[in-house]
Order: C-alpha cells, then sequence, then structure tokens
C-alpha cells in the first residue's frame, strides 16, 4: 500500500504541475485566441486521445446515460464553470485563480447537506468558515472600487461543485470514460454554436483584453495559436489520466492532500513567466484555504464521511 500511495502521488503531483503548465499557456496566448476557439480545440484533441485510448485497450465505448437530465445539467455547469476560470486567468495572477477556485471543497460539503442528506458538524463548519476567511483575503475586497469579475475563479468553483455532486449521483450507474466523453461531445457542440453566432467577432467591439478573449474573431492567428492548442488538448488529456490513476491506486484521503500543489505550482511558474509575485496577504489567505481544505479533509476521514475525499478538485 505504501509504495501504490507513492506512485499515487507521484501521478497527481504530475497531473498538478501539468495543470499549471496549460493555465499559464492559456494567459500565455489569451491575446491572440477566442477563448471557445480554444476550448473547442482543447476538448477536440481531448477526445480524439481517449478514444484512441480505449480503443486500444478495447475498453468498451457506452454513451447511454442513465440520468439524462442530470448528466445535460452536469455538462452546462462544467463547460460555462471553467469558461469563467480561463476568463479569470486574463486579468489575475496563476495563484490568485487557483487559490480561489480550492474554495469548491467548502461548497461541495454545503451541498453535500442538501442534495446528499449528508450531516456536517460543527468541526467541519468551523472549517468551511476558516476557508471562505482566506476566500474573502485572497479577494481583497475594497467595496469602494470592487470589480465583480474578480468572482469568476469563485463561479468556476460553485459550479464545478454542482457538477460533482450530480456526478455521485450518477457515478452508481453511468462509468468514469461515459461521464467524460459526455463532458467533451457537451463541449464541442456549444463551442460550435458559439462559434456560429459569434465566431466572426462581429461582437468584438471592445479595448478590454478579457471582454476581446470571450468574443475574438475565431482562427484569426491559426500558425501560432493553434501548436499551444495542440499542446493545451495533449496535457489536460494526461492530467486527467494521472489523476484517475493517482485516485485508482491510492488512498484518496492522502492524494486528495497533494492537489493543493497546484497552487505551489502556480506561484513558480507565474513568477517565472510572468513575473507574479503574491502579497504577503494573499500568502496568509492560501494558507487559510489549505488549511481548512485539509482539515475538512481529515474530518471527514475520522468520521469515515467521504464526501470531497473522493472528489477530484481539478
Amino acid at each position: 500500500m505504501t509504495q501504490k500511495n507513492s506512485k499515487g502521488i507521484f501521478f497527481i503531483l504530475t497531473a498538478m504541475a501539468l495543470f499549471s503548465v496549460q493555465d499559464s499557456m492559456i494567459k500565455l496566448i489569451h491575446e491572440e485566441v477566442a477563448l471557445f476557439e480554444m476550448y473547442f480545440g482543447r476538448i477536440a484533441i481531448g477526445l480524439i486521445l481517449i478514444l484512441s485510448y480505449l480503443f486500444i485497450t478495447k475498453k468498451k465505448i457506452i454513451l447511454k446515460t442513465h440520468y439524462p437530465f442530470l448528466t445535460f445539467l452536469r455538462v452546462i455547469l462544467h463547460f460555462f464553470g471553467f469558461s469563467f476560470f480561463f476568463i479569470s486567468l486574463t486579468f489575475m495572477s496563476l495563484a490568485m485563480a487557483n487559490a480561489l477556485f480550492f474554495s469548491s471543497p467548502f461548497f461541495v460539503t454545503i451541498l453535500a447537506i442538501v442534495f446528499l442528506n449528508e450531516k456536517i458538524g460543527l468541526r467541519r463548519w468551523i472549517g468551511i468558515f476558516i476557508g471562505f476567511i482566506g476566500v474573502y483575503i485572497v479577494l481583497n475586497p475594497d467595496f469602494k472600487d470592487f470589480e465583480i469579475k474578480n468572482l469568476a475563479p469563485i463561479i468556476c468553483a460553485i459550479c464545478y461543485s454542482i457538477s460533482m455532486i450530480i456526478t455521485k449521483i450518477t457515478s452508481d450507474k453511468d462509468n468514469v470514460f461515459t461521464q467524460i466523453i459526455h463532458l467533451y461531445i457537451a463541449g464541442l457542440i456549444i463551442s460550435f454554436f458559439i462559434f456560429i453566432f459569434t465566431g466572426d467577432g462581429q461582437f468584438n467591439n471592445f479595448n478590454d483584453p478579457t471582454l476581446q478573449f470571450i468574443f475574438r474573431e475565431w482562427f484569426s492567428n491559426p500558425s501560432y495559436v493553434f501548436p499551444y492548442i495542440l499542446i493545451m488538448g495533449t496535457i489536460a488529456c494526461v492530467a486527467f489520466y494521472c489523476v484517475f490513476s493517482a485516485y485508482s491506486i491510492a488512498s484518496p484521503s492522502l492524494i486528495s492532500l497533494f492537489e493543493y500543489s497546484l497552487i505551489i505550482w502556480s506561484i513558480i511558474i507565474g513568477y517565472f513567466l510572468f513575473g507574479e509575485i503574491p502579497k504577503n496577504k494573499t500568502y496568509f489567505g492560501v494558507l487559510l484555504i489549505v488549511s481548512a481544505g485539509i482539515y475538512i479533509y481529515y474530518r471527514e476521514k475520522i468520521k469515515k464521511q467521504m464526501i470531497i475525499t473522493n472528489t477530484p478538485n481539478r
């Protein structure tokens, strides 16, 4: 078991490093590509790779879901949730965006009370409260000049949390590959419809780089952008494979703790690529978020009530 845990830790650390590289590439090219063009290319490559993997390993490809409505809701939330996260990378440091996204365990725990009839003790409520204090500190809101767009990673965390609660419900009959393929196919379809209505860039009348990223004309700089999209799609697929492998072979209660390494990777890459240096206040907020998350994992293990422990954060 020790050997399996070591291998699982290696897989999850690799996955988090790959996700941070992907995020940095989005930040790097966002002024040259349209958001949903990038989204479309990234998941198209991911779908090709996962279907190839299933074909080579002779695993059966199952598209039928036993939960049509919940599956539809899950893929919509996942798609637009991570759209908000990718948008946040255009104006926010890598470390700050990922730190705010890691508020998702707090939302998952709260939602489990409503939708899974779980009972949460006072200690976990205190942990959640401390975690949200950390979120507040990282946001560092000045309500005289607060920009609503700074909530983008938190909106992503909420959407992701709801989609994970749905996944817990649907996983009893829909296997993991079926659910991943649904995410990819839905992403392609939604992106295609967005292309039909906005792909010519007719709504790109903005000077703000973030809004340009959302509404920019598709395929305006393919020779520069496509190699990045190819690499991003491959990286994301390998990262998800690593996450899946880590949670399959090792103890989830141990593996889940190492997902927070994503914040460390983000700080390192953000510093060397973009000169991002988080403020001391930000470090303190991140410390509260991570500490609260780890404490909630610990209490779940003590209570043998695995709500978020078995759920990857990325």
